[in-house]
């Protein structure tokens, strides 16, 4: 069926990618029907930050330099890595970072939906899609527990794996000045945290364990104040005297989700709906937000013709994915292994680290983090190192 110009649309969930969605599609088809349906009241939201690349913005600024300037104004930025491990803090050069606070960038985007005339819907839960029978198309932004999806997991060739750590996230009541990794051997077993800050005053702080370990705490017996007590204590020496604060901060395993196929009939899926990227890559909601611009782009090219675009999106999206997703995984086996890459020395650690995914060649990572191959190369040849 070929229709020129799609007259109705429904996307379901208004994080990122529902909220770039709905903007996007009706910038581009101005008299269509654009409906954006979340069952989350307005600005709730789970999780901390949102951490992009130094250029993470950047495959936007070409559509959209206004949403990239709102969207600069509230980032954070840094320069660095730290890795510490085994007494050591360990500065890895080079890699820049930027973040944001989850809530401003949903406002921002809302705004911008707001800008175009669209005005979500809020606090609405869908059960069954079929109230959506006429729609031309219905974009699945609705995440890692997607309900259009799981209503046609055969058809989408659905794959879920659940990979064996245990993590929660909670936020810490300061800022770090980069990018850290804190790795320690605890009284209470392997604990490693992912920390940065979003704001001034605010930090992500994600605390993960081993699934040997998560049992021998009893982990999953905790409340989730209780599991912010027992992290805040763990990591209080990197706290400093500030607090974690917890959002539905439960212990869970990360969720592997791809799909054979991107779209069925006139649904498509988009963002963590579609496929998960760890989250030790930081590259979640970029990816979403990418989904949408090649998903949009699909439907400009081919005259509004659903079936061809559909097609076209995931002919063209799914081999740039792909090689994301492959460093994901490296990614997320390096992590699953940490209590024994902790038994590294710890420049060897932080050296494992910054390759772990295999995206950056050793000619790239001498070139990107000068300072911090030097300092390596001084440790493997010192008097020390070749004495073990």
């Amino acid at each position: 069926m070929s229709i020129s110009h799609p007259r109705k649309i429904r996307i379901l969930g208004a994080g990122p990618a529902g909220l770039y969605a709905a903007y996007r599609l009706k910038r581009l088809l101005p008299s269509a029907d654009i409906l954006v349906i979340e069952q989350n009241p307005r600005d709730v939201t789970f999780g901390f930050g949102v951490v992009f690349s130094a250029q993470g913005l950047e495959f936007l600024a070409g559509d959209d330099r206004e949403l990239v300037r709102a969207i600069s104004s509230g980032l954070e930025s840094w320069e660095d890595i730290e890795i510490r491990v085994g007494g050591e803090r360990i500065r890895i050069d080079g890699i820049g970072f930027t973040a944001i606070s989850r809530i401003v960038l949903l406002r921002i985007l809302n705004e911008k939906v707001r800008e175009v005339g669209l005005v979500p819907v809020f606090e609405r839960t869908i059960t069954d899609l079929s109230e959506f029978g006429d729609a031309d198309l219905i974009v699945a932004a609705d995440g890692a527990n997607s309900l259009v999806r799981s209503k046609h997991e055969e058809a989408f060739g659905t794959k879920i794996e659940r990979l064996t750590n245990w993590f929660a996230w909670f936020g810490a009541s300061r800022s770090f000045d980069a990018l850290t990794q804190t790795f320690k051997m605890t009284d209470q077993g392997p604990f490693n945290a992912h920390h940065y800050r979003y704001s001034p005053t605010e930090s992500t702080f994600l605390v993960e364990t081993t699934a040997t370990n998560f049992e021998r705490c009893d982990l999953a017996k905790l409340s989730v104040e209780e599991s912010r007590a027992f992290c805040g204590n763990l990591f209080a020496d990197v706290l400093e005297g500030a607090h974690l604060t917890s959002n539905r901060s439960i212990w869970r395993q990360f969720p592997k989700i791809t799909n054979a196929h991107w779209s069925y009939k006139n649904m498509v899926l988009v963002g963590d709906a579609l496929r998960t990227a760890h989250y030790s890559i930081g590259s979640g909601t970029r990816l979403a937000l990418e989904d949408v611009q090649a998903l949009v782009a699909a439907i400009g090219s081919t005259d509004g013709d659903i079936p061809a675009a559909l097609s076209l999106y995931e002919t063209q999206r799914k081999p740039v994915v792909q090689k994301l997703l492959d460093a994901a995984a490296r990614s997320a086996d390096w992590y699953e292994n940490f209590e024994q890459n902790m038994k590294l020395p710890p420049w060897e650690f932080a050296q494992q680290y910054i390759s772990r995914s295999g995206r950056v060649d050793p000619n790239r990572i001498a070139s990107t983090c000068p300072k911090f191959v030097r300092q390596y190369h001084n440790w493997k040849n010192s008097p020390s190192h070749s004495a073990h």
